[in-house]
């Protein structure tokens, strides 16, 4: 049983989630998939996909929760968000990064580095990129945020707005690049570790020639108990976002991550076996940026 986390990684796939979903269980040997959802003539229509078809696939390795979501062909991947992994010692690194390299590429080989005795990266066969590292943690699995381009030398103001937001959020180190070791400006952040309600976040900057970016292609998702809960994250994430990127409990901050500040009970609401409660929770809840937890539940009630 994996411990309660604050972010759910929210993986988005043209139509490969469910293959997807099994062949990151089967690389790693100790998850499992979960449930299946299915688009409904609401939503089908609303995405352009077939009725009926697979809409998500939850999954779960390494003790983290996952969704994987068919949307269509509209954002990639990039190793702008990763996932690193810190494994038991070198054998069970090597053999993670060998299975997830099947079919994908590698971005910086299986070896011995100055700061692991064995780490690699890997981007998968569907584009997803992996970080797997030797030196076992008491988090196996980590999102790895990278600041290049426009956002590059960001990451530390991106660190401390997240852990403003979220509590019991604290730093637990912090590498920043000396003098001389351009292209990178003194001081910025080479890597650091924290972490946010309990959770193990990395995050990094880079100044070299990287030709990607954050995209909506990984978000991540939060779970919220309360509307103040939504409000507080919601109004904290958004302000300096894109504003045109706000639907439906999504949006992308000013650093340019896509986030989702769902409402817990929404998931109970729209799985509920009474279907024109659900399909109103759909209408409602489809005209909206943030969620409004008391509008999803006049519309629940049928009030």
């Amino acid at each position: 049983m994996s411990k309660s986390r604050t972010l759910t990684p929210f993986l988005w796939f043209d139509s490969e989630a469910e293959e997807a979903a099994e062949f990151y269980v089967s690389a790693f040997g100790d998850g499992q998939v979960g449930s299946l959802t299915h688009y409904t003539a609401e939503s089908a229509g609303m995405a352009g996909r077939p009725e009926g078809s697979v809409m998500t696939a939850g999954f779960e390795v390494a003790g983290q929760g996952f969704v994987a979501l068919n949307g269509g062909p509209l954002f990639s991947f990039t190793p702008a968000l990763s996932f690193f992994v810190n494994c038991s010692g070198e054998e069970e690194a090597r053999a993670l990064f060998d299975r997830l390299s099947e079919g994908g590429t590698a971005l910086m080989p299986f070896d011995r580095y100055p700061f692991s005795p064995a780490y690699g990266w890997v981007a998968d066969r569907f584009g997803v990129t992996w970080q797997i590292n030797s030196v076992p943690r008491a988090d196996k699995l980590a999102p790895c945020l990278l600041f290049v381009g426009n956002q590059c030398g960001r990451a530390e103001e991106a660190m401390n707005l997240y852990m403003s937001l979220f509590p019991q959020s604290r730093l637990e180190s912090i590498d920043r690049y000396a003098a001389g070791e351009g292209p990178d400006a003194e001081g910025t952040v080479r890597h650091a570790v924290f972490s946010l309600g309990g959770q193990e976040v990395r995050i990094m900057d880079s100044a070299h020639d990287h030709r990607f970016t954050f995209t909506e292609a990984i978000s991540l998702q939060v779970l919220c108990d309360t509307q103040a809960g939504i409000d507080r994250l919601w109004d904290g994430l958004a302000e300096g976002g894109d504003p045109e990127a706000q639907r439906c409990g999504w949006l992308k901050d000013r650093f340019g991550v896509s986030w989702q500040i769902v409402p817990r009970v929404l998931s109970t609401m729209l799985g509920d076996a009474d279907r024109g409660k659900a399909s109103r929770v759909t209408d409602a809840f489809l005209q909206m940026k943030k969620f409004d937890i008391a509008t999803l539940e006049r519309a629940f009630e049928g009030r």
